[in-house]
């Protein structure tokens, strides 16, 4: 299954200044959604929409607590995670990836989403505004976007979970045949 979204491709400052979203062999330049919410009170949100917490992820600077996971359609998530901006407000940064469950989640492409997080916050009446995190500024308006999508992994995605067990019980049965050689 592919997945497909937009993200802005041109942004607005207001007074005449727009701006390029850039494209690099990393992906798209990350925008954040600040909200004057507490930290608390979105995890509730977000753990009533469906996310749960991860258990495993590299930590960012000023992030807040665990980040939250939400399953779309096999084989993809959304990793959303919370920034502290030291001012009241709360950045939310999300993207779409291979699910956590899959092996192929190591070494698949990404993208930073916005307008899926703009649903979600809309959707409990909670105001936002669009952050641009190199230029330091605030976007009036989102000019035009990219439709962007990602590729369902070229080998078919395998959950490691299983693997585990199957590894761990075919290694039990090897013991047993090792020591019942050695007794």
């Amino acid at each position: 299954m592919q997945y497909l979204t937009r993200y802005p491709r041109t942004i607005s400052f207001g007074g005449g200044k727009d701006h390029s979203i850039d494209i690099d062999v990393k992906g798209v330049e990350q925008l954040t959604v600040i909200v004057k919410k507490s930290a608390e009170e979105l995890y509730h949100i977000m753990l009533k929409e469906g996310f749960t917490k991860v258990k495993f992820e590299h930590k960012q600077e000023s992030q807040i607590g665990d980040g939250l996971s939400l399953k779309l359609k096999k084989p993809w998530e959304m990793h959303l995670r919370l920034f502290d901006r030291k001012n009241g407000e709360v950045g939310i940064e999300a993207e779409v990836e291979v699910s956590r469950d899959y092996l192929q989640h190591l070494f698949c492409q990404r993208t930073p989403v916005i307008y899926e997080i703009e649903a979600l916050l809309k959707k409990h009446q909670i105001e936002y505004r669009i952050w641009h995190n190199k230029i330091k500024n605030h976007v009036h308006a989102i000019l035009d976007n990219y439709k962007i999508t990602l590729a369902t992994p070229n080998i078919p995605v395998f959950a490691w979970k299983p693997m585990i067990f199957f590894i761990g019980t075919v290694g039990v049965f090897y013991l047993w045949k090792y020591l019942d050689t050695i007794f």
